[in-house]
């Protein structure tokens, strides 16, 4: 009675233990790329053979230093950050897989702009400087044969996307560059918003139909993974199965996100998910399209992935 009255606690907690001293410590960033873990939040049974914990981090600087002092076994990153962490520290993380593909557009009040051409001789605020919607950006006007600059187009970085929303409705600023769910919240508090310029059906135009470019990867330590294959890849099901449950159910979904206090209201995150471009794709799959991303960001900055291309060990197998 008391064996199963333990195991009772236990699941009861949040927590599935089948082998004592098994832990899988999972780190969450608060906002639109971890939406789809709230489904494994909510439903505990995410890796049968360990107990799995979860942290919220606001951002990824504040994972980091968890992942590297292996706090935190599992972690989603920025796809430079997390090759530029590969590359500077031993290659102590590695990539499972892409968990969001491109979901950036340029939003607006002006509705005369309908090719990238016309956003030349204008201002435009740009969500992040030196991350992927502002090197994406100025990828696609060069690729358009637009200037950057004085006589081009201006960027501006001063505003943090959370404030994009309300300075495009105040009329402080009429362009700004923003991904998902930002543009969900500015569209929702203004109907004189519109997106203008979708940076995903550009990049198939340049790059073929159905390419895509990745914003969001999950990544484990290299020695959890060597040590607890059978668990990761356990988990990498999960996961799997918890992003195609968030797609097909987006209200349930924005009800656990904001139950689970991940940055988002429910009904924010609800008619985001639509556009969000959740996706799983295996490490052993996305290299190419992980190197063509990093290809844009070696043009403009190579620092920002830390100089080299990852090795294949950076990719991992599942094997």
């Amino acid at each position: 009675m008391k064996k199963v009255l333990f195991y009772f606690v236990l699941i009861f907690s949040g927590f599935l233990c089948f082998a004592e001293g098994e832990k899988l410590r999972i780190g969450v960033l608060n906002g639109p790329s971890c939406i789809p873990v709230a489904y494994m939040m909510e439903n505990t049974k995410t890796a049968e053979k360990a107990a799995v914990a979860y942290e919220k981090f606001a951002d990824p600087q504040a994972l980091l230093p968890k992942l590297i002092r292996k706090e935190i076994d599992i972690g989603f990153l920025p796809v430079n950050v997390a090759a530029k962490v590969y590359n500077s520290s031993n290659k102590a993380i590695i990539c499972c897989g892409i968990t969001g593909n491109g979901n950036i557009s340029l939003i607006t009040t002006d509705k005369s702009i309908k090719r990238f051409a016309d956003v030349k001789g204008h201002t435009v605020s740009v969500a992040g400087q030196g991350a992927t919607p502002d090197y994406m950006f100025r990828h696609l006007l060069e690729q358009n044969s637009v200037d950057i600059g004085e006589g081009g187009v201006v960027l501006d970085y001063s505003t943090p996307n959370a404030q994009i929303a309300s300075q495009l409705i105040s009329g402080k600023t009429r362009y700004a560059v923003v991904p998902e769910p930002f543009i969900t919240v500015a569209k929702s508090k203004s109907k004189n918003v519109t997106t203008a310029l979708d940076f995903q059906k550009e990049y198939e135009e340049i790059y073929g139909k159905g390419e895509t470019y990745p914003l969001t990867v999950m990544v484990v330590r290299k020695a959890y993974a060597e040590e607890n294959k059978e668990i990761l890849n356990d988990f990498l099901k999960s996961y799997e199965a918890s992003y195609m449950w968030t797609t097909k159910n987006p209200l349930k979904a924005g009800k656990l996100s904001e139950k689970y206090q991940l940055g988002l209201s429910a009904d924010i995150v609800a008619k985001a998910i639509p556009n969000a471009n959740y996706t799983f794709i295996p490490a052993a799959n996305a290299q190419k399209q992980i190197e063509t991303l990093l290809s844009v960001f070696n043009s403009y900055d190579a620092a920002s992935f830390g100089g080299l291309f990852p090795g294949k060990d950076f990719y991992y197998s599942g094997e």
